[in-house]
């Protein structure tokens, strides 16, 4: 039997919608996973079977292939997990078929069938949202970041039982529209800029700055306080809009930068490199290509 579940992957900092085509044959035992998955969806295998095993529903033993189309992207991302194990409990009848085309699903499993939070879950859902799926499955602990997308719906599962229950129709908990951390009490503090004492003509030259969004060139002795002095630039800067904070929190979500208890970054980034800093490091790229320091400073210094 054939079953297709949707799930998306991330090239830097855009999507691509995927689907998991899993088909159950005769045939020795075996699970073959084609569409240039990398070494974390390779060996997502052992877990999926265990996770299956440990939540009480049945692994099959025969000949499984499963296709992550379209098959020249690159995939990569524990998040594959759940996807796969749906689509196999799918293809072995264990969970009624349902139209895939408008919800996805998004989820690294443990070997006792919980879901842990994923990187990029903010990007994820935006891709998907994009490409018209109006209902996804995430990880409880990433509700929260995955629901300051409008226009879907984010429904949380702590568990692969609590998935399936979803997908059979059992209510689950849906998402708030919004995340609770964009009240203003939580909000970080930031150093003032009013406690600087002195320094007249570089706090002119740093306001000047910040008010046309110019370029600024520190240059002096160590311990003249150019660093005391930039850590204090975000303070005077404009606040962020929502769609400033969607793009700054969606980096950082890549990036595995984010906070439980504050999952949209609400103020302007500062960040401070070291002078030994490597390329790929300040401007991003790499192996696995990641935000560097100038992405992570988007929108702040």
């Amino acid at each position: 039997m054939l079953s297709t579940i949707l799930t998306a992957t991330l090239t830097g900092l855009s999507g691509q919608i995927i689907r998991v085509e899993t088909d159950i044959a005769r045939g020795l035992p075996a699970c073959n996973l084609v569409g240039l998955p990398d070494t974390t969806i390779r060996e997502s295998v052992e877990r999926i079977r265990s996770a299956i095993i440990n939540s009480e529903y049945v692994y099959p033993a025969k000949r499984i292939t499963i296709n992550l189309a379209p098959a020249s992207t690159r995939k990569d991302g524990s998040h594959f997990d759940l996807p796969i194990a749906i689509g196999v409990m799918t293809a072995t009848g264990q969970i009624p078929t349902k139209d895939e085309s408008n919800w996805a699903l998004l989820g690294e499993l443990s070997l006792d069938g919980r879901l842990n939070p994923i990187k990029g879950a903010l990007p994820l859902v935006l891709c998907l949202k994009e490409g018209g799926i109006r209902h996804v499955v995430v990880p409880e602990r990433n509700l929260a970041e995955a629901s300051m997308v409008e226009g879907i719906t984010v429904h949380p599962a702590a568990t692969l039982t609590q998935a399936v229950d979803w997908i059979k129709g059992f209510p689950v908990q849906q998402s708030i529209r919004r995340a609770i951390a964009t009240e203003s009490g939580s909000r970080p503090s930031l150093p003032d800029f009013s406690d600087v004492a002195g320094h007249e003509n570089v706090k002119r030259a740093m306001a000047i700055s910040a008010a046309g969004a110019h370029g600024l060139l520190m240059v002096g002795p160590p311990g003249s306080g150019k660093t005391m002095l930039a850590s204090r630039l975000p303070s005077i800067l404009p606040e962020m809009t929502y769609e400033e904070k969607l793009a700054v929190t969606k980096i950082y979500s890549v990036a595995g930068l984010l906070d439980d208890q504050l999952p949209m970054v609400e103020t302007r980034p500062f960040r401070r490199p070291h002078h030994t800093i490597t390329r790929p490091a300040l401007l991003g790229g790499g192996m696995k290509p990641g935000p560097g320091e100038f992405s992570l400073a988007h929108f702040g210094v």
